[in-house]
């Protein structure tokens, strides 16, 4: 029997914990964990998973940590500190021991030192404040001594660098990759020297190479619709996560797979996670719409041995949690378990 230990975070006062048998495809809610208001995204340290950190997503905003026990529940809070603006949408710790932390709402953030351990936070870090009329900063993610930051207000993904090597906690705005006008970049990801950007505004997947930094460009590879087929009149998309999966010798495809969340009128199948074929110079191919069942799709997360499995969850509606194995050459989604207890969910992290 293969137990994996899963955790998500929500619009709510609490973290979720669930088990997912393998054997019996049977996904168990087995605790609840408080925490500070809206910890929408959560995120594990970097090389000691008992370590979780959880925005507060809320006005102003918090970054908190916690210890997971051996069941996967929380300890109470460990260390509180501000984020320095209002609603921090995603977290992201980095291979330093510092803490990136995005606000949505008022264009800035911060990336936080830990101080004798990586459970307590230092203060004293400086606030980043992204040059632009409309500002929502929505992710971070560490590449090499950089950090990107995807701004859908923006149609930018930041550069940011340390300002010296003695000085964590203060970084500075290097450069920026232009994205097209109106798109929306929300989320990224990088393989292989390519960027992978989900744009929320136009519900679009672009490919580009990696431009040299700090203010390098490059030409899109592709640009594709992640809008299923036949939307009902009324429907309104915006893109939500993207995810890409190792390819292993039973996996062998490469593939990225993006969430699209209708805010407006529903399909009665739910909203799709719209899976593509990738190619080895950035190349993207449609390969298939999944269906899910869910209000809203927001977070997705890949777990187990090969990136087998997907676990899912919206933030609005009833669907709850939905877990899919990855099955032919990685890009077909076969469901196995659903788990409705807590209604919504936005973010996920494997434990164990």
């Amino acid at each position: 029997m293969v137990n994996f230990t899963l955790l998500a975070g929500g619009y709510t006062s609490f973290v979720s914990t669930y088990v997912f048998n393998s054997d019996t495809n049977v996904l168990s809610l087995t605790g609840q964990s408080t925490t500070g208001a809206n910890p929408s995204w959560i995120a594990l340290h970097p090389t000691n998973k008992s370590i979780l950190y959880a925005v507060n997503e809320d006005s102003p905003g918090e970054l908190q940590s916690f210890t997971i026990n051996e069941s996967g529940l929380l300890s109470n809070v460990v260390s509180t500190v501000p984020s320095g603006g209002d609603a921090p949408a995603f977290t992201a710790p980095l291979s330093s021991g510092q803490v990136a932390i995005m606000n949505y709402n008022t264009g800035n953030g911060k990336i936080i030192p830990t101080t004798t351990d990586p459970l307590h936070f230092n203060a004293s870090s400086e606030l980043i404040t992204f040059p632009a009329s409309v500002s929502h900063p929505h992710m971070a993610v560490q590449n090499g001594d950089e950090v990107l930051v995807p701004d859908l207000g923006a149609d930018k993904i930041w550069r940011l660098v340390q300002s010296s090597p003695e000085t964590p906690g203060t970084w500075e705005i290097q450069g920026f990759i232009q994205q097209p006008t109106g798109s929306g970049p929300r989320h990224i990801a990088l393989k292989d020297g390519y960027l992978y950007t989900l744009h929320e505004l136009s519900s679009t997947l672009t490919s580009q190479l990696l431009p040299a930094a700090p203010n390098g460009t490059s030409s899109l590879i592709a640009n594709f619709s992640i809008v299923p087929p036949d939307p009902p009149s009324g429907a309104a998309f915006a893109g939500g996560e993207i995810v890409i999966p190792a390819v292993s010798p039973s996996l062998s495809g490469s593939f990225v797979l993006t969430s699209n969340r209708n805010t407006g009128t529903q399909d009665p199948k739910g909203d799709a996670i719209t899976v593509f074929s990738a190619g080895p110079a950035g190349e993207l191919e449609l390969f298939d719409y999944v269906f899910t069942g869910i209000d809203q799709i927001r977070g997705m997360h890949l777990f187990g041995d090969e990136d087998r499995y997907v676990i899912a969850g919206g933030v609005a509606g009833e669907a709850g949690v939905l877990v899919y194995e990855r099955t032919g050459s990685g890009g077909n989604l076969t469901l196995l378990a659903q788990n409705t207890e807590v209604p919504t969910r936005t973010s996920f992290v494997w434990f164990k």
